[in-house]
């Protein structure tokens, strides 16, 4: 017991116990500066927006970054560049650090095909409301003598009939045969202006109209400009109190500049002083 209470204090253990001390530090300290390298502590970086590059442009840029990335999931839209990413995660200006995964959604590369569903005798709200469950669009609504109002009796595919269960594009417009009914009704000429074309088709399927000629002025380049463009002018003009047949088709003119609509506003509210002016000569 005394020889072990000596060997405590004696100067060989303190200095074994010393020298101990001094590794376990260095070696806490040395994982704490390995740690800091590893993680780049202190180096977080804003994410890039990748937002419309294809994985061939992506991928260089992420090389150079230091980071990785993975192709997560594909959807479709016809106005993209396929293989184009879509969405990402983390989004564009989060902070990451090097070594981190960049989660991608990009645009199909081969487009998505869906089968056309059996329309004939639904309802033309209840066609609508499945072909935008099917990812598919309402075409042009023509009109037929029938007995039946507003019932499908057929259903075309660029001009010609098609059967249900074709497949075509995700994003095709199916055009609709709807029946008439017996009376000849008619409805009111809705003003169009200042909608976008795609408001615009909305709103006439609704009411049993259909979009005719589409004319975009020059303002009017990129997919991007056809996304906020809308429309100035319309044929029949808006204030004309003519009533439409069912199934009929309106004109439209669209632009990015939205001074047409303001011109437009100011010749109409002329010609009525003029008009004003006559009638009291």
């Amino acid at each position: 017991m005394k020889n072990t209470l000596l060997f405590l204090i004696s100067k060989l253990f303190l200095k074994h116990i010393g020298i101990a001390i001094g590794i376990l530090i260095l070696f806490i300290v040395s994982t704490f500066i390995w740690m800091r390298f590893y993680t780049h502590h202190g180096e977080a970086f804003k994410t890039p927006d990748f937002t419309g590059l294809t994985e061939y442009q992506f991928a260089q840029m992420i090389e150079q970054m230091n980071l990785r990335y993975k192709i997560i999931d594909s959807v479709h839209f016809i106005n993209l560049t396929p293989g184009a990413v879509v969405e990402q995660s983390p989004k564009p200006g989060n902070k990451i650090k090097r070594n981190r995964n960049i989660f991608f959604t990009i645009n199909a590369i081969n487009p998505e095909k869906v089968m056309v569903p059996r329309l004939t005798d639904y309802s033309l709200r209840n066609a609508q409301v499945v072909l935008e469950s099917y990812g598919l669009k309402v075409g042009r609504l023509i009109y037929v003598p029938s007995e039946y109002k507003n019932l499908i009796l057929g259903q075309h595919y660029k001009g010609k009939a098609i059967e249900p269960g074709i497949p075509v594009l995700k994003g095709s417009t199916i055009d609709l045969l709807v029946g008439r009914g017996l009376s000849d009704e008619k409805t009111n000429l809705p003003n169009l202006t200042g909608l976008s074309v795609t408001e615009a088709s909305n709103y006439l399927n609704g009411i049993s109209l259909n979009l005719g000629t589409i004319a975009f002025d020059s303002t009017v380049i990129t997919s991007e400009d056809s996304a906020i463009a809308f429309i100035w002018k319309q044929t029949p003009d808006a204030k004309s109190t003519v009533k439409l047949q069912l199934g009929s088709s309106i004109d439209i003119w669209v632009t990015c500049d939205s001074a047409l609509i303001q011109t437009d506003s100011l010749l109409t509210k002329n010609n009525e002083l003029d008009s004003d002016s006559d009638s009291f000569e």
